[in-house]
């Protein structure tokens, strides 16, 4: 499951708006002001932060509803920095805007011994915060476990186009897949343009999430992309010039599409366990997922079907990056920067690469690893339905800017779902 929906909810947009424009109104410092919770970590040797996080407890905002992940960070991560002094405690939420909503209530209130510590964070929400000033940056250099990666990679150092800049650690990295049953459909398309006419030549065959739901969401960005022309013609930050020209071609295609999808369009699955049921059901031919790791254990497990394979696109997929991000007001900095660098090292990375464990895709350069760590990885099992990570993210296409989610997920509404 991804770690963020990309959509602001009113509160959280409302308590944005109050902590960039009323600020001076109210009794709490802009950031960076004289008062102001400190936006920049103090560069000091590593033992300094050990020593100061020994005895802290350390609250993780993260997204609730991924099983595997609650069990891994509450049976692997969090014994793990138990070792190092560091109580980590599990803090879920439903969306991740809600830790962000709750940063900027206590920065508003002048908190400065928040109560979020680390909050597992991308898109829209990382950049919603990084304009509010609430995350603590050029504290991700400190990490001794940066060394193991890659600082020329491309989704490490851009989030959904926002520069992470130090603010925000690398945790693992997702790429978006469609998956059908080779069962049912012996001829699958090979381009997103070919699955666009494979759904009209077979009605009631297909579906995908509603917007804003996160996985439907990123079916409109990859969509885009080919009724586009591909990533090149479209700019990577939001131009409403661009947006103008390009979008109304996306929405004409999926209002024309509607018609041929399950239930003629006129319902569209509310999630991607919802998507997965229907596809389970055979109901629908395919599925998609930002998670094709997770695809892996779910077909092992017998929830999806085992001629479930992932459907190869020439021109690639999306591909993204998740963080753990530090408000500026944390109670416990010097824990929250432990267990970030624990969460990097190549032997966690490894047990969280384990799809029996959680499955995702690691963010450390397999060439900067120790070798019984590459040993591991390579050791890990494979699955017939999910190819290797690295042939998944080959040609890889960049995610677009965190301030086109909204638009497109709005135009959607008015465009496509609002004409059904």
């Amino acid at each position: 499951m991804p770690s963020s929906r990309r959509r602001l909810p009113a509160p959280t947009a409302a308590l944005l708006g109050t902590v960039l424009v009323l600020s001076a109104c109210s009794g709490a410092p802009e950031p960076g002001a004289e008062g102001a919770p400190a936006t920049t970590a103090p560069d000091r040797p590593w033992d300094e932060v050990l020593a100061d996080a020994d005895g802290q407890t350390v609250d993780l905002w993260m997204y609730g509803g991924d099983q595997q992940g609650n069990a891994y960070v509450d049976d692997v991560l969090a014994p793990a920095a138990a070792d190092l002094g560091v109580t980590l405690r599990r803090v879920p939420v439903t969306d991740t805007a809600d830790a962000l909503n709750r940063v900027l209530s206590e920065l508003q209130a002048g908190t400065d011994d928040g109560s979020v510590d680390l909050v597992w964070v991308n898109g829209e929400n990382f950049a919603s915060g990084q304009q509010a000033g609430a995350w603590l940056c050029d504290w991700t250099g400190q990490l001794p476990a940066m060394e193991f990666v890659d600082p020329e990679d491309p989704l490490l150092t851009s989030d959904f186009g926002t520069p992470v800049e130090g603010c925000e650690a690398p945790w693992h990295k997702a790429q978006f897949v469609l998956a059908y049953d080779s069962a049912d459909v012996t001829d699958p398309p090979t381009s997103m343009t070919g699955l666009l006419d494979w759904i009209e030549a077979n009605p009631g065959r297909f579906t995908y999430p509603a917007p804003p739901d996160f996985t439907g969401s990123a079916f409109l960005r990859q969509a885009l992309y080919a009724v586009a022309g591909g990533p090149g013609e479209v700019p990577a930050e939001f131009d409403q010039g661009a947006f103008d020209e390009v979008a109304p071609q996306l929405f004409d295609r999926l209002a024309g599409l509607a018609p041929s999808l399950w239930r003629a369009g006129e319902t569209y699955p509310r999630d991607l366990a919802a998507l997965e049921e229907l596809y389970a059901g055979d109901q629908v031919d395919m599925t998609m997922t930002y998670g094709p790791a997770t695809l892996a254990q779910q077909v092992a497990s017998g929830a999806l079907p085992e001629t479930t394979r992932v459907l190869p696109l020439e021109g690639g997929t999306l591909g993204n990056a998740s963080f753990l991000a530090v408000p500026v007001n944390a109670a416990d900095q010097a824990g929250a920067l432990v267990v970030a660098d624990l969460a990097l090292s190549p032997e966690q990375q490894l047990a969280k690469a384990d799809p029996a464990v959680w499955g995702q895709y690691p963010v450390v350069d397999l060439g900067r690893v120790p070798e019984d760590v590459r040993a591991g990885f390579a050791g890990l099992p494979a699955s017939p339905a999910v190819p290797p990570f690295e042939e998944l993210s080959r040609d890889a296409d960049p995610e677009l800017g965190a301030g086109w989610v909204v638009p497109l997920e709005d135009g959607w509404r008015e465009a496509v779902l609002g004409a059904g």
